[in-house]
């Protein structure tokens, strides 16, 4: 089809009524952000790209133009640090983009029976609904804009615990003794954390991010999370006062919005990364020496362990427990030591499942590892 540079900008702005409202139906501020992402791209690609490079755009282009849009919005998304949680904006996406095929290709050629020679112009009535869909993007947008939570910088170190009750912005800064979140929409950046039983502790909190933080010298977990939703990036966890030390423990937010850890470095602790009943991905971490397990998921968890390094772990490197459904994909475990303790399912095993959990397994690196990969207990592994 050709298209004029009218009729793109009306088909794409139409076209995305079905994202802007599910975005609306879910009441997150994060959703009409991403909405409005893909629609700025969008734009600025048909203006700049497509409607020069583009005479023609046979229906084949649909699929490789959307990866590439995807590609953008989500390198946008990590840029500007929206609070999205990842499956969500992607299916966000997902909704978009099958919208606009079903409109490009039905819809709108039965509504409007010109639209193919008017070069994707919808005419009066898609002009008006073009301007009503940019509208109510626009109005969401400066209303998030309007509620945004207060920025506050710290300088040099400061005694805590400290204890966060408000929407806010921490960034810079050190805390000795731990910070204490019990407030929704915060965010912690470039924060430096020394001491205290837990590092950072949040506690029924709902959009918590967590930007290159550092925790050393805790005695008990360095990210302690309870009944909340959290998104964690980019962290170091280190030098843990005492064995029983976790590096980033996740529980009992199975109702919660979906939670990610991503980029993290956490060495020395008892376990790297601990879930238990909660959704979460864990992606992109570097976990090593640890003395239990570097990964675990467990207690009826669900969610992604993909692209990990496990290095050093004492007994098992990655484990699926306890009834959790988890994907396993991607990750290099290397030197995992077998447990003098003499149990099977601690003798050096790179990945196992134990007590009905249910682990798919794929395209993983194990070396000097001799368990391998194993289930127990009735668990059992897809490869």
């Amino acid at each position: 089809m050709s298209y004029t540079l009218i009729g793109r900008v009306q088909t794409r702005v139409v076209s995305l009524l079905p994202a802007l409202l599910v975005a609306l139906a879910l009441q997150r501020w994060w959703a009409i952000e991403v909405t409005a992402l893909m629609l700025g791209i969008g734009l600025v690609l048909d203006a700049v790209v497509y409607d020069r490079v583009l005479a023609y755009q046979p229906a084949w282009l649909a699929l490789p133009l959307g990866a590439l849009e995807l590609g953008l919005v989500y390198g946008a998304m990590r840029w500007l640090q929206l609070m999205a949680p990842l499956r969500w904006a992607l299916g966000l996406y997902a909704i978009g983009w099958v919208a606009a095929q079903l409109f490009g290709h039905a819809v709108f050629p039965r509504l409007h029976l010109e639209y193919a020679e008017d070069g994707g112009e919808l005419g009066r009535r898609g002009a008006l609904t073009a301007v009503a869909v940019a509208a109510i993007v626009v109005s969401g947008l400066g209303a998030a804009y309007a509620v945004r939570p207060p920025t506050i910088h710290l300088h040099g170190t400061i005694q805590g615990p400290l204890v966060i009750r408000h929407a806010q912005t921490l960034v810079g800064g050190t805390v000795k003794g731990g910070i204490l979140i019990r407030a929704n929409k915060v965010t912690l950046r470039n924060v430096t954390v020394i001491g205290g039983e837990n590092g950072i502790d949040i506690l029924d909190s709902h959009h918590v991010m967590l930007d290159n933080v550092r925790v050393v010298g805790v005695t008990l977990d360095g990210i302690h999370v309870r009944r909340s939703s959290v998104m964690i990036e980019n962290c170091k966890i280190t030098s843990p006062s005492g064995p029983w030390v976790q590096g980033i423990d996740i529980s009992f937010s199975m109702d919660k919005e979906m939670s990610m850890v991503e980029g993290c470095t956490i060495v020395g602790v008892r376990e790297g990364i601990v879930t238990h009943m909660t959704m979460v991905d864990v992606m992109h971490n570097h976990i090593g020496a640890t003395s239990l397990r570097g990964i675990t998921m467990g207690e009826m968890s669900m969610g992604a362990i993909n692209h990990n390094d496990v290095l050093g772990a004492h007994g098992v490197g990655i484990i699926c427990l306890d009834h959790s459904e988890c994907s396993i994909e991607h990750n290099t475990i290397v030197g995992t030591r077998t447990d003098p303790s003499g149990d099977p399912s601690r003798a050096g095993v790179a990945i196992e499942a134990h007590y009905f959990a249910k682990a798919r397994v794929k395209h993983n690196t194990i070396v000097a590892s001799p368990g391998g990969v194993q289930a127990f207990d009735q668990a059992t592994v897809t490869r």
